[in-house]
């Protein structure tokens, strides 16, 4: 539901990764219709496809795919800069964005200079960047410590609330899966 954020729980090899990526239009499914934003995603070409992924859609995935050549900042305000918003007016929002996820003193480092917490909450920042309506999270604390999972995660709610986004987290930490509005099991076939 809008405003909700949701578990995807499951054992490994059962989908939830590419459950995320149909719903993000990153792949599309064998059988069965996607409607997202009431469009059917079939009735989309490629490029409007595109367009929704950058305007509606924000993507943090376990290994935060930050681009090693471009500064934290610049990272940031690539999907604007992609969206045709100007270079400056981006680079602006990327520094307000990485001052509320706690980052503003790191914006001119290079991804290689940032610790993994880091570079998750610049993931962050940057999937906000286009001001999205759905958060797509796929295994977001996977590869950080307890404490710095749990900081990440109250990031996340904090940022949720206040944007009022919908949020599908993909998840094999249960305490995370807990701390959401509901959790979906995916289970293998019988």
């Amino acid at each position: 539901e809008k405003g909700e954020m949701v578990a995807v729980v499951g054992p490994s090899g059962v989908g939830k990764s590419t459950l995320l990526y149909l719903l993000g239009l990153l792949d599309k499914p064998d059988a069965g219709e996607i409607v997202i934003f009431g469009q059917r995603a079939s009735a989309l070409s490629e490029e409007q496809r595109a367009q929704l992924r950058n305007r509606k859609l924000g993507f943090v995935f376990q290994f935060h795919l930050l681009l090693s050549d471009f500064t934290l900042e610049e990272n940031v305000a690539m999907p604007l800069l992609l969206a045709g918003v100007g270079r400056e007016e981006a680079l602006k929002r990327a520094r307000e964005l990485l001052a509320e996820v706690g980052l503003a003193s790191r914006g001119k480092h290079f991804p290689d200079e940032l610790s993994g917490g880091e570079q998750q909450r610049g993931a962050v920042a940057r999937a906000l960047a286009c001001g999205p309506e759905l958060l797509l999270a796929d295994e977001p604390t996977g590869n950080l410590d307890a404490v710095a999972a749990r900081r990440f995660f109250e990031l996340l709610q904090e940022l949720h609330l206040r944007d009022g986004l919908t949020s599908v987290i993909v998840t094999h930490n249960e305490v995370l899966a807990r701390g959401c509005h509901r959790v979906v099991h995916l289970l293998p076939e019988a």
